[in-house]
């Protein structure tokens, strides 16, 4: 082993392991933000990018270990955390462009778990192999570090403290820093620019020249200047707000009257604004107001309406436009969310909005309410915590006695024992009467659910009843007249067993499908050139 290559203090290359251990962390958590938006921030999601990444450094592990005894020269470890710090330099700039191409390409070649076979493609090509060469650091390290047999037990706890305490900060950072601050992109950078200074630096210690270090450093000012701003939605020029959260991708943006916020860039809008007053018949917000009428509204002086999942208050707004003397309380987990409802949803200052989980919220209070909207969704997912049985009985606890909870089940699907018969048959097994109607033009069953004994009967007298014939003349056409009873069955969800996210990975896999149908066709009818003249 050439001495001059190693250096003499051993702190450098405790640091090494410090840094590659926090790099991992902050990459992998990196990496489920990139890939959410696209995939969702489901535990599916979650668990493959936990397994290509233990399965990228399970295999760096055994290169590592074969090539420092084969050829123990540090340099070549140095090189490789250079390669992997360019690697990662790039992502911000070209990773949009992949997951978006491997989604093309699977689109027309997988028919059955499309989104969970596009994520692991996305996921294996992105990181597997700036990960590998990552995993070598360890026991290469463990063999310049040690000297003798009889301090190799210490020398190895010294590595795996560094490493541990390196992925903790590598943990954390990420989550409560850099991605709510800077975003996802300049995590990856910030992160590259380590490894690449830890690499550089050592070459520089020992007075030797690399051309690989020239290259990486031109590769990292490509993935700044092109990627630091670069966004996930990067087909879509009509942004006015781009950013995120601990919890979300957000993006918000105009379209004539209507501003629009979404956390998914393939999947859906999260909530609505639109300047004037009006009703819509393809948005689940207006079916849902029907809730107040089925809970005796027109009877009360004191009706309280608490929103959980409030996102940026479209339930709220109209709420406080067709209705009076109506007392509204939102949660929502995310208070970025809550800071651009304010700022581009007009939400109303007079509304009091806790920043909380909508379960642990009902758990520290004793209010009862006339109504309880439950609509929280993560991007795509439901939390499981809010879509089990005991949930649901917590729901009825701070229900008035004729109050009425309804709940927006999205991804609508007639698919036997879909994750919508799921959350029906749970909720029924808690409420003694549910009808639920569709929403035309649209993916989402409003399900309205009460203990109370006639709510249809209450329903249609507090239509007749209501001042704003408007308002009474769209419920009692697009609700009243179209509700239907919900005969429970026995899928029931608890906290226990809640697989919330594989449900509904499985009706978002039908839909997308459906979507993909035609574009399938006329691809293998017409080929590339077809496709293209109906995309263009």
């Amino acid at each position: 082993m050439d001495e001059r290559r190693i250096l003499k203090n051993k702190i450098f290359l405790y640091l090494t392991e410090f840094f590659a251990g926090m790099s991992v962390m902050a990459i992998e958590l990196g990496a489920q933000r990139l890939l959410a938006p696209y995939f969702s921030s489901s535990q599916i999601v979650w668990t493959i990018v936990i397994g290509s990444i233990m399965i990228a450094m399970a295999l760096g592990n055994i290169y590592g270990g074969r090539k420092a005894d084969k050829d123990p020269n540090p340099d070549k470890l140095y090189l490789r955390i250079i390669i992997s710090g360019a690697w990662i330099a790039l992502i911000p700039f070209l990773g949009k462009y992949v997951i978006a191409g491997i989604s093309a390409l699977l689109i027309f070649a997988v028919h059955k778990g499309f989104l969970i076979v596009a994520a692991i493609v996305s996921c294996l090509v992105l990181f597997i192999f700036p990960l590998f060469l990552l995993g070598t650091t360890t026991p290469c390290l463990a063999k310049y570090c040690t000297k003798s047999l009889d301090e190799s037990g210490k020398t190895v706890g010294y590595l795996n403290a560094f490493n541990t305490v390196g992925s903790i900060i590598g943990t954390f950072t990420p989550t409560f820093i850099t991605i709510p601050t800077i975003g996802t992109n300049w995590t990856f950078l910030i992160f590259a620019i380590i490894l690449l200074g830890l690499a550089i630096t050592y070459f520089i210690s020992i007075k030797v020249f690399k051309a690989r270090m020239v290259v990486s450093v031109i590769l990292l000012i490509i993935g700044i200047i092109f990627g630091h701003n670069s966004h996930f939605a990067f087909w879509n020029n009509d942004l006015i707000y781009e950013g995120e959260s601990i919890y979300n991708y957000l993006q918000v943006y105009e379209d004539g009257n209507m501003t629009a916020l979404s956390t998914n860039v393939m999947f859906g809008i999260q909530s609505y604004y639109f300047e004037e007053k009006e009703l819509h018949y393809d948005h689940y917000y207006d079916y849902d107001l029907a809730a107040l009428l089925m809970a005796n509204y027109n009877k009360k002086d004191n009706f309280k309406v608490l929103i959980l999942g409030m996102g940026s208050g479209t339930y709220a707004k109209q709420i406080e436009r067709y209705f009076s003397n109506v007392e509204i309380t939102g949660v929502e987990i995310d208070e970025k969310i809550t800071m651009l409802a304010k700022k581009y949803f007009n939400q109303s200052e007079d509304i009091t909005v806790y920043t909380y989980d909508g379960r642990a919220f009902l758990n520290a209070t004793n209010e009862k309410y006339d109504v309880i909207m439950v609509d929280a969704y993560q991007d795509i997912t439901i939390p499981f915590q809010m879509s089990s049985v005991e949930f649901f009985t917590l729901v009825k606890e701070h229900l008035t006695d004729d109050g009425v909870m309804v709940t927006n089940l999205n991804m609508r699907s007639d698919e036997d024992k879909n994750i919508n018969y799921y959350l029906c048959d749970t909720i029924s097994s808690v409420f003694s009467n549910n009808y639920y109607v569709n929403v035309r033009s649209s993916t989402n069953r409003e399900l309205f659910s009460t203990n109370s004994s006639s709510p249809l009967d209450v329903l249609s007298e507090s239509i007749e009843e209501l001042d704003d014939r408007e308002l009474a003349s769209f419920i009692d056409k697009y609700v009243n007249k179209t509700l239907i009873k919900y005969v429970n069955g026995d899928l029931l969800l608890t906290d226990d067993k809640a697989p919330v996210e594989l449900l509904g990975i499985n009706v978002i896999d039908t839909l997308i499908n459906e979507s993909a149908s035609y574009y399938r066709r006329i691809f293998k009818e017409k080929g590339l050139k077809g496709l293209f003249e109906v995309l263009n």
